[in-house]
């Protein structure tokens, strides 16, 4: 039996969260100190336009933004933070906390949101599990 890597399992996550779901640009897991995990496609680190959030200042700024909404939302008591969601004018990013990291997923502006949030949310689950919580 050949066993796959971490990074691999991730990889492979957010392959198949790319295929169930056409629009997805690219998607990134970062940890919670802001660093980058994995990215699909794979960036090059001289080359961000290819997958502009793999690059590690968008990593960086996604775990930043986790930790601003759930100060938020603890501060005005409204829960847990399910998912972030920013709508610009080009297009939309989707984070989810997902255990000690979080699942950024950057989205073409007319992709149907409701199969992103749903296969987002399933990746969210596998990320859990991969990283173990």
């Amino acid at each position: 039996m050949v066993r796959e890597y971490r990074s691999e399992t991730l990889e492979r996550t957010l392959r198949t969260l790319h295929s169930a779901v056409p629009g997805i640009i690219a998607s990134v897991i970062v940890n919670i100190d802001g660093l980058l995990v994995s990215a699909y496609p794979p960036g090059d680190e001289e080359n961000y336009e290819e997958n502009p959030t793999s690059s590690p200042q968008v990593a960086a700024m996604a775990a930043t933004l986790i930790g601003l909404a759930e100060r938020t939302l603890g501060r005005l008591a409204q829960g847990s933070l399910e998912r972030l969601l920013m709508e610009g004018e080009e297009g939309i990013m989707v984070v989810y906390p997902a255990g000690r990291a979080a699942l950024a997923v950057l989205v073409e502006k007319d992709t149907k949101m409701g199969r992103v949030l749903y296969a987002a949310s399933h990746a969210r689950n596998d990320v859990i599990q991969i990283l173990g919580g």
